[in-house]
């Protein structure tokens, strides 16, 4: 099994910035691709970015490609999310997923852009 915690959600004013950590356990998280998802009240799930086992390969969703940035610690097991330039409409809650298998979900950290 592998267990996922995310951490360093908030409320943040339009144009800030946020950076979430997703911690993982229970396996060798070095050998997994790591991504982070969204999903506001009302609304699916949203893929954000991706990035491979080694780091070497990233992937973002267009509406915030340019403001968010993916980045990993394989020796710290977690994963980041950068988020710069904060519009109202990123507010969500943010989950880390493993591509491991059927995958693996953290329990989401809310992050709230309102003045």
């Amino acid at each position: 099994q592998m267990q996922l915690v995310e951490s360093g959600g908030g409320l943040v004013q339009p144009g800030g910035s946020l950076r979430l950590s997703c911690a993982a356990s229970g396996r060798d998280f070095s050998m997994n691709s790591m991504g982070w998802y969204r999903q506001a009240p009302g609304k699916e799930r949203e893929f954000l970015a991706a990035i491979s086992w080694n780091g070497g390969s990233t992937d973002y969703a267009d509406s915030v490609k340019g403001r968010f940035t993916i980045s990993r610690d394989n020796a710290e097991k977690t994963v980041y999310l950068q988020m710069n330039s904060l519009k109202p409409e990123d507010t969500a809650v943010y989950y880390c997923y493993a591509y491991y298998g059927g995958g693996y979900w953290g329990r989401g950290t809310q992050v709230t852009v309102s003045s």
